[in-house]
């Protein structure tokens, strides 16, 4: 009825197209990096250099445990805390696994500050809390009882602090590669703060190299991560973002851009009372943040939130046990500063930043409550998403048509990935998404379907 169809014409050369093709830069689906990334931690606990000990994580959980045990006790005491919907099977699937995840890996990421959380202390006493802190990472390590990620922060390479911070950071890796041989940890970080300066991080980055020679340790094994927490790394004096730059200055070596909120909100003079985790302000700073580092290798964390859950009132060693009275004040002062924790946190979640500050061990058990939740409540919906998706693809694949939804496979993809990191559900919950474990393993979205078209055609 319609005749026949037109030859195919085309105009464009062949050599010219094949110039082009030459000429493209690889690849890669939304939120997919080139490389496979390291499991991101959902949270960096930070601690004072001069406290730390080989036992540091195995103290810490043993707070948050008891912490849980006496403030939420059972799966109705966490729904009323966070307002869980009753009735549910959620509160107590929840409660299960902060139980299983206090005991098995109460701490994902730890960092030895020898900064803001440091304080100030002369010359002499900083070079023995960094002579002491590598003995004991090398004890921890000898010992199995360092968490998952490790690492310390230094001072800022700013003029006034940049030769205290080389000197700790010179002081540290050399005892540390004396007594471990060369061998770092296995996920070993070195954090920067208060970067805005470009060269500044290009020097950082250059006396790590030069340490990691020195000391044998080896190439590239030793990560930084750089504190966003001034007004200029997010805009600086020519009107430009310079987070990209920052971060390339780390010569390949930053694997983190952390948000720093209260020390960003005071350099914006914004009064000590308003300074917030989620003033408008520093929205905006996360969402430039999101902006100038997506698609790179670079994770994203939050700040803390700075209402921490500290008793009123404490036992004497020898005295009488806390009146009524006392253990109902200290029950309100906890769950006051959870139920901040946890909204704080899910915040942060809904905006795409996984992982945040957390600076006392009683926020332990609120964190993975908010993490927990976010993924148990959107497991349902998510898994029938993803496999509709992956069939989907696959057969359009398979008769040649276009796909063009890979970014939203990609995000369902990293949704169950980071759930099964973090220990919010188990392998067999994947089993309504269709997925196997291995092809959740192969972190890209666009090349399970690939895979599948193939074996299906």
């Amino acid at each position: 009825m319609f005749g026949h169809a037109p030859a195919m014409q085309n105009s464009l050369p062949a050599d010219m197209i094949s110039n082009w093709l030459a000429r493209a830069r690889p690849d890669t689906a939304a939120g997919e990096d080139a490389r496979a990334p390291d499991r991101q931690p959902v949270h960096t606990v930070y601690g004072g250099a001069h406290l730390f000990r080989a036992e540091t994580a195995s103290k810490l959980g043993a707070l948050a445990r008891r912490a849980f045990e006496t403030y939420a006790p059972t799966p109705r005491d966490l729904a009323e805390i966070v307002g869980l919907k009753a009735g549910t099977d959620l509160p107590a699937l929840v409660h299960h696994r902060i139980t299983e995840k206090l005991q098995r890996e109460p701490i994902e990421d730890y960092r030895i500050d020898f900064e803001d959380g440091y304080g100030y202390r002369d010359e002499a006493e900083e070079d023995e809390h960094a002579v002491a802190c590598a003995d004991e990472l090398a004890r921890a390590m000898e010992e199995d009882a360092l968490p998952p990620i490790i690492g310390f922060r230094v001072k800022s390479f700013r003029p006034r602090t940049r030769a205290r911070s080389l000197r700790t950071l010179d002081l540290l890796l050399t005892r540390l590669a004396g007594r471990t041989g060369g061998r770092p940890p296995a996920h070993f970080l070195v954090t920067l703060p208060k970067v805005d300066d470009v060269e500044a991080v290009a020097t950082f980055s250059e006396a790590i190299a030069c340490l990691e020679e020195k000391c044998g340790f080896p190439a590239d094994s030793i990560r930084t991560e750089l504190m966003v927490e001034t007004p200029g790394a997010i805009i600086g004096p020519d009107g430009t973002c310079p987070l990209r730059r920052l971060v390339d200055a780390a010569a390949g070596r930053c694997v983190a851009a952390h948000f720093g909120a209260y020390d960003y909100t005071a350099a914006l003079q914004i009064t000590a009372s308003c300074q917030r985790l989620h003033h408008p302000a520093c929205e905006f700073a996360r969402q430039v943040m999101q902006t100038a580092l997506a698609g790179t290798n670079v994770r994203l964390s939050d700040g803390a939130t700075n209402v921490l859950p500290i008793e009123p009132h404490r036992p004497g060693r020898d005295g009488p046990p806390l009146r009524e009275e006392q253990q109902r004040e200290n029950r309100q002062a906890v769950h006051d500063a959870w139920r901040l924790s946890y909204e704080d946190i899910r915040r942060s979640l809904a905006a795409g930043f996984y992982q945040g500050w957390d600076l006392h061990p009683g926020q332990l058990p609120i964190r993975y409550a908010a993490v927990y939740c976010l993924f148990l409540e959107g497991l349902a919906d998510a898994s029938a998403r993803l496999r509709q998706f992956i069939e989907q693809a696959a057969r359009a694949t398979r008769v040649g048509n276009v796909f063009d939804d890979a970014a939203t496979g990609q995000g369902l993809l990293n949704f169950f990935r980071r759930a099964l990191n973090c220990g919010a559900i188990t392998e067999h919950q994947l089993a309504p998404t269709g997925l196997t474990a291995g092809e959740l393993r192969r972190h890209s979205f666009t090349s399970i379907v690939d895979e599948r078209a193939k074996t299906q055609a």
